[in-house]
């Protein structure tokens, strides 16, 4: 756990940071797709602590625990001068997240991007054939290389913008968590009338996921027809998330 990061979520969710630094971090947010992924996690578990004490009598009992625990957990780092700094509540603030992570993915059991990550093979090219970028890509693709995909498909979709095209860069993209840009492709797609429609709004829904933004993954999975060829893994992922 990054106990500096979560400190840093809750001064901004207290509004506790000057202008320069709300900046500097939302910026960060927007840049860094790790980063935004932690501080969603971060507002939900927060919810969570916030909802999951009926009585006033439990959340005082509870904080009284994630006190002693959190001066018990840090008191080992005592010799770092950056904690010394902190404030008290700010110990608790980023030892009840060590808690509430555990107590948070235990009572509930969310589905993750890992358990529908099964992208369907590349088959653009046909045996015997010469065009050598679009060979590299499917093997690359194929191979599980994204990394390696993406400048390939980039190449090739200057001169070859098909939607079949399209449809494998922005999985591509996707893997490698470039959730701005794959979702830019993904919505294409899906404003068009190719065969790719139905497969862009299931992988945008699965960049949703990814990111833990269940409410708009779910939002999506509705709209996905019942002709999508993977409908049992719409419903499958409907009834998780329910």
């Amino acid at each position: 756990m990054n106990e500096e990061r979560y400190i840093l979520f809750d001064q901004y969710l207290q509004g506790e940071m000057t202008v320069e630094e709300k900046d500097s971090f939302e910026k960060q947010l927007s840049e860094d797709h790790e980063l935004s992924s932690e501080f969603e996690t971060f507002k939900e578990v927060q919810l969570r602590l916030t909802t999951k004490f009926e009585f006033e009598e439990e959340r005082e009992a509870f904080s009284a625990n994630l006190t002693a625990i959190s001066e018990k957990h840090f008191n080992t780092h005592i010799n770092k001068p950056k904690v010394l700094l902190m404030r008290p509540w700010y110990y608790a603030a980023a030892a009840s997240i060590i808690v509430l992570f555990g107590l948070f993915f235990f009572d509930y059991n969310n589905p993750t991007f890992a358990d529908y990550d099964n992208p369907e093979p590349a088959t653009f090219v046909e045996r015997g054939d010469v065009n050598e970028t679009l060979n590299k890509a499917q093997t690359a693709f194929n191979d599980g290389k994204y990394a390696a995909a993406i400048p390939v498909f980039e190449e090739i979709l200057k001169e070859n913008n098909t939607p079949e095209i399209k449809y494998f860069y922005g999985v591509s993209l996707l893997e490698e968590s470039k959730y701005t840009k794959a979702e830019a492709v993904f919505k294409e797609l899906i404003s068009g009338t190719s065969v790719y429609k139905e497969k862009a709004k299931w992988n945008l829904a699965l960049s949703k996921l990814k990111q833990k933004k269940y409410k708009e993954c779910e939002a999506i999975l509705q709209t996905i027809s019942q002709d999508y060829e993977n409908y049992d893994d719409v419903e499958k992922l409907l009834d998780e998330l329910n």
